[in-house]
């Protein structure tokens, strides 16, 4: 019983501490999204669109666990800055597909340079603590 308490107590440790690393980077992001005229929602569905793969809004509303109401707000902003457009689908003109602009693409590419950015707290451990990492992390994601 008592290994059962101290492997949960360690693994809600790095649980929080992973959380703590993640919301290191929130900074970052948040003046990369002003940076770019982005709000953190229109960033991370930016973030979200595939430039090679035209996709409904209810499919995005999906990826950003959120209402298909409120994935219209957020791409009219991004359609109003050139990031992406409303196309009618092939298979049913009632449905509007999301495609990436090319100026939509470059904008992407610079959020996704600042989100794969290298925390320096990752930078500084050692070679074998951070391929250690990445395979721990390999394995907890499915």
């Amino acid at each position: 019983m008592a290994s059962t308490v101290k492997h949960r107590e360690a693994v809600q440790e790095a649980w929080s501490l992973v959380g703590r690393l993640f919301w290191q980077m929130r900074p970052r992001m948040l003046s990369v999204a002003g940076e770019l005229g982005l709000t953190p929602p229109q960033m991370f569905a930016l973030r979200a669109l595939d430039p090679e793969r035209p996709v409904p809004m209810r499919e995005l509303a999906v990826e950003l666990h959120c209402d298909s109401s409120n994935v219209t707000g957020l791409v009219d902003g991004l359609e109003a800055q050139g990031l992406v457009e409303r196309r009618p689908a092939e298979h049913d003109r009632r449905v509007r597909m999301l495609v990436v602009t090319e100026r939509g693409a470059q904008v992407r590419r610079r959020i996704n340079e600042v989100v794969e950015e290298v925390p320096p707290a990752l930078e500084s451990l050692s070679a074998e603590d951070q391929r250690a990492l990445r395979d721990i992390l390999r394995r907890a994601l499915p």
